[in-house]
């Protein structure tokens, strides 16, 4: 919300993510679709060209609370810190003699993480040691990624903190994240929680 409708200012703009109060993304491909919350829960439209409307087809989308799969750049791995690395290294030879995980990663972040929404899983898009701060916008990327997950009944992380908590400096301020179903994102905070105890 602005403080004062007739006089927007950037404070307006760089709130914590917490203080959303909708967000959505469309995706072009097979057809059009438009995934929105309002802060009442995530549902999906798609385009009807025939009607020029967008038709409820994925009313309340609930994430599943563990997923099978893990998206992913690994083309950065040499330069991830440990618990991302130890994270994918679990990904694909568990300790618990469950099966490996799928890795299926576009470079799209929309269509990994509508991907993640429907099936569950995790995105990670980890700082390293060529991008300190990690790649992803805040403002534009992080929190409405972010916010669509927690309304999901999914979790988003830094590798410090809850996302939508950040609080944006400036405009183009970038952040790691981890987002997708609540126990794999459970996974990757208890791998940070451990090294920064043992730090």
């Amino acid at each position: 919300m602005v403080k004062d409708k007739d006089n927007v200012t950037l404070e307006d703009v760089l709130q914590p993510g917490t203080n959303m109060l909708a967000a959505g993304y469309c995706m072009y491909g097979s057809s059009c679709t438009l995934v929105l919350s309002t802060g009442n829960g995530v549902n999906g439209f798609t385009l009807d060209p025939s009607l020029g409307e967008f038709i409820l087809t994925h009313p309340n989308i609930k994430i599943p609370r563990k997923g099978k799969i893990y998206s992913v750049n690994e083309g950065n791995a040499k330069n991830w810190d440990g618990p991302t690395a130890k994270f994918v290294e679990k990904c694909k030879y568990p300790e618990d003699g469950s099966p490996p995980r799928s890795l299926r990663y576009i470079g799209s972040m929309v269509a990994d993480v509508h991907r993640t929404l429907l099936y569950g899983g995790i995105f990670l898009y980890p700082a390293d040691q060529k991008s300190p701060n990690g790649k992803l916008r805040v403002l534009y990327e992080v929190f409405p990624m972010s916010f669509l997950m927690e309304q999901a009944g999914g979790q988003a992380f830094t590798g410090k903190q809850r996302a939508l908590e950040l609080a944006p400096a400036k405009l183009h301020d970038r952040s790691p994240v981890f987002l997708g179903s609540y126990d794999d994102v459970e996974e990757i905070k208890a791998l940070y929680a451990s090294m920064s105890n043992s730090g």
